[in-house]
């Protein structure tokens, strides 16, 4: 069959891959020049199977009051008069329960252990390189009370396999070797020994070009401007430069995905959470991190990608609202800065946002929806690079009637029927 794909950022294009493979005709539509230049341009650079888990968590109401008077805050709200930023907001409270947490958690990690070996399996069929390293993940507790905690995580980890080591300050020296250092800055951390660092754009632009030596065709430039019906089905996606037939539509467009489907009365529950970077060279290899290490205090992702240092982090609620606030690039350097000041130059730092896809759940939207002719593949979050492989073999499956490998379900839309 043939198959259009809406959006070429990396969970878009993991997503041809996989039909492709199959033997499929696929066709790509993103409106910008090249394939992954959106929010999987410069995001943290983890790729964490282990450590998935949603934002909204038990405590985390009481934590967004105290980071309001917090200089270098993880979460920054900035409310609008948006009635689906507000309704957002309220459905993401409403997960902020234990039992809720625990559901959610299990969701994402079964998607992101599924995509860890397909992203292995990935790597041995087609040699893809993008910086990436398999050195696992380091979560540094600062203080007593955050590393006392770790054990609210350790359940879903058992549950699915997923190794790990609760470590002292000694062992996360061990582990980061330039954290010797500092080691009187931390007291702790969690070591997700499975996880893996690679560069989101590298990875999707690689993989685009191999698509296209498998025959996909890639529409770049192309403004998407409504899906077309005809009697109750999809009959097509009008762009700028006409209308685009298939006999499926994977719609992955990331936070613009309730736009396009509001008219088609489909209530999509994502909204786009801006997160930042910035990206540093290495100026002392010994001085800097082996792989990703998480600051659990400012919730910022620090990366080492070849001789760069990306550091990712802060969730702001702030709409559309692309803008650069100087504020957040403080906060990103005092991370990276406190914990590897000798690593890296802030003076070169690039810095860099986009929206993530967020979910009030957490969990990725894939699946069907009540259009036999549409599927979802959006919602991914701060998670995208992590569960792309994965959520791309998986929404592969679905449009083409294939049964899955992994539970699905409860991914999909209907989910949300209640």
């Amino acid at each position: 069959m043939k198959v259009l794909i809406l959006g070429a950022g990396v969970v878009g294009v993991t997503s041809a891959y996989y039909l492709a493979r199959a033997g499929h005709e696929v066709e790509v539509v993103d409106r910008q020049a090249a394939a992954g230049l959106e929010t999987s341009f410069a995001n943290a650079g983890q790729v964490s199977f282990g450590y998935s888990s949603p934002w909204a968590a038990p405590g985390i109401p009481l934590k967004a009051f105290k980071w309001m008077f917090q200089k270098h805050a993880p979460l920054v709200v900035r409310p609008k008069l948006d009635p689906l930023q507000w309704s957002w907001m309220l459905q993401m409270l409403k997960n902020c329960t234990a039992a809720a947490y625990e559901t959610n958690k299990s969701r994402m990690v079964r998607v992101a252990d599924y995509s860890r070996s397909a992203l292995a399996d990935l790597r041995a069929e087609t040699g893809i390189e993008y910086d990436h390293r398999e050195r696992g993940t380091l979560q540094i507790f600062r203080t007593q009370k955050q590393l006392d905690h770790v054990g609210d995580d350790l359940k879903v980890l058992k549950q699915y396999g997923v190794p790990y080591e609760v470590l002292d300050a000694a062992g996360c020296v061990q582990a980061e070797p330039a954290l010797a250092r500092v080691k009187e800055k931390f007291v702790g951390g969690l070591r997700l020994p499975q996880d893996e660092t690679g560069d989101a754009h590298i990875f999707t632009q690689r993989l685009a070009a191999i698509c296209e030596g498998m025959g996909v065709t890639f529409r770049y430039g192309t403004r998407i401007e409504r899906l077309a019906l005809d009697q109750g089905d999809i009959l097509g996606v009008v762009t700028d430069q006409g209308l685009l037939t298939a006999d499926r539509y994977l719609l992955a467009l990331g936070s613009y995905s309730p736009q396009l489907l509001a008219p088609l009365r489909l209530n999509v529950p994502v909204y786009p959470v801006k997160g930042y970077s910035i990206t540093m060279p290495v100026v002392d290899a010994g001085a800097a991190p082996v792989s990703t290490v998480m600051d659990e205090t400012y919730k910022i992702a620090i990366t080492r990608l070849g001789d760069r240092i990306r550091v990712g982090g802060t969730a702001e609620i702030a709409g559309f609202d692309m803008r650069l606030h100087d504020e957040r690039r403080d906060t990103l350097l005092h991370s990276v800065m406190d914990l590897y000041p000798q690593g890296g130059d802030p003076a070169r730092a690039l810095f860099w946002c986009g929206l993530r896809p967020m979910t009030p759940d957490g969990t990725p939207i894939i699946g069907p929806t009540r259009y036999s002719k549409l599927f979802l593949n959006t919602g991914h979050g701060t998670l995208g690079w992590t569960m792309s492989c994965g959520s791309g073999k998986l929404a592969a499956d679905l449009v083409t009637g294939q049964r899955p490998n992994i539970q699905y379900e409860d991914l999909a839309l209907s989910r949300y029927a209640a």
